[in-house]
């Protein structure tokens, strides 16, 4: 088992965890990065559309360009990236405050030790079981971002005509992304009675190319055995429930889910942090460190944010303090030698 030691581990190589790993380096820790992928970057990579960076870099940039400006910087410090691991295993501050992790990797096994921990573990997309979506399970039900991943990644076109539900803005830029490869978006179905995405994206996305936004609409059921045939949309009333006779069959082959992102948080629970109901990820103080000493969240696995901007903010905020932390507690365990 292959063991290695770092001031600093950070768990998730996205926009939150590239910044939060460089900002710890350049507060002078030895920082390690994790990540499940084979690439750095997270969701950056399939996102080819632009308006990333305006906050930051005062221009329009696409998700992989954003995402390669933190990556070039990353390298340059020579900061060490373990890619394809997954962390299996967190066990609870020891008696001198450092954390062990296991890990599995290409080369095997993984043990790690460190003082402080950064989660950047990012969030993941609801599924229509969780949306309580009815009906059988028939190909061409997709999450707007394996729609965005098939197309932008694997050059795979997954629908020829479609509906969204949702209007979060991964599902708005979806629908202009599908029309201009030649899908029909017969229109964008949200349940709340206001769209939940950018004000620029509704006029970019839908408004721009003509494509319909359905507001107090829901997808109530998929119709198709082998694949999506048809889905039944119908009016909400303002307790989101159906209301009877409203009820339209539409005719496509896929739907297309934009309802929500759940943060990644399942090793922050493992290891007792204390979670905030309202945001779904770890209740944090003003260094972005959690109820558990030296473990920091940053990013969208402490909470949905809009723009990869704050994103990279929050990031770098839980570096430099994961940094200060784990540089303070090594200087009180040289002083005790």
């Amino acid at each position: 088992m292959k063991y290695r030691e770092a001031d600093v581990i950070v768990i998730g190589g996205g926009p939150a965890g590239l910044a939060a790993a460089i900002a710890a380096r350049e507060a002078g820790a030895d920082v390690l990065l994790l990540e499940r992928e084979s690439r750095l970057g997270g969701i950056l990579k399939q996102c080819i559309h632009d308006g990333f960076g305006l906050i930051r870099y005062g221009e329009k940039l696409s998700g992989p360009e954003y995402a390669q400006r933190f990556i070039d910087r990353f390298h340059a410090l020579g900061i060490e990236a373990m890619t394809e691991t997954f962390v299996t295993k967190i066990e609870k501050p020891q008696p001198d405050g450092t954390f062990c992790l296991t890990a599995s990797s290409r080369e095997g096994m993984l043990l790690l030790k460190s003082s402080s921990l950064v989660l950047a573990t990012g969030c993941r997309e609801r599924t229509a079981r969780q949306v309580f979506l009815h009906g059988s399970r028939p190909a061409g039900i997709f999450t707007a971002g394996t729609a965005q991943h098939l197309i932008n990644l694997q050059g795979q076109m997954p629908t020829r005509r479609c509906v969204i539900l949702g209007s979060g803005d991964i599902g708005l830029i979806m629908a202009r992304r599908l029309t201009l490869e030649g899908a029909e978006v017969v229109g964008v179905y949200e349940a709340r009675p206001r769209p939940s995405g950018l004000v620029r994206n509704l006029h970019q996305c839908l408004y721009d190319f003509g494509i319909p936004l359905h507001l107090s609409t829901t997808v109530t059921r998929v119709f198709g055995e082998e694949r999506v045939e048809a889905a039944e949309v119908c009016r909400v009333d303002d307790r989101m429930q159906p209301v009877a006779g409203t009820e339209e069959r539409i005719e496509c082959d896929s739907v297309i889910l934009s309802v929500g992102l759940i943060p990644e948080n399942e090793l922050a629970e493992s290891l007792g942090v204390q979670m905030d109901p309202a945001t779904r990820g770890p209740a944090a103080d003003s260094s972005k460190m959690t109820s558990v000493p030296g473990v920091f969240s940053c990013g969208n696995s402490f909470r949905v944010f809009d723009l990869v901007d704050d994103v990279s903010e929050d990031g770098e905020q839980a570096g430099r303090a994961a940094a200060a932390w784990s540089l303070s507690a090594k200087g009180r365990r040289e002083a005790e030698k």
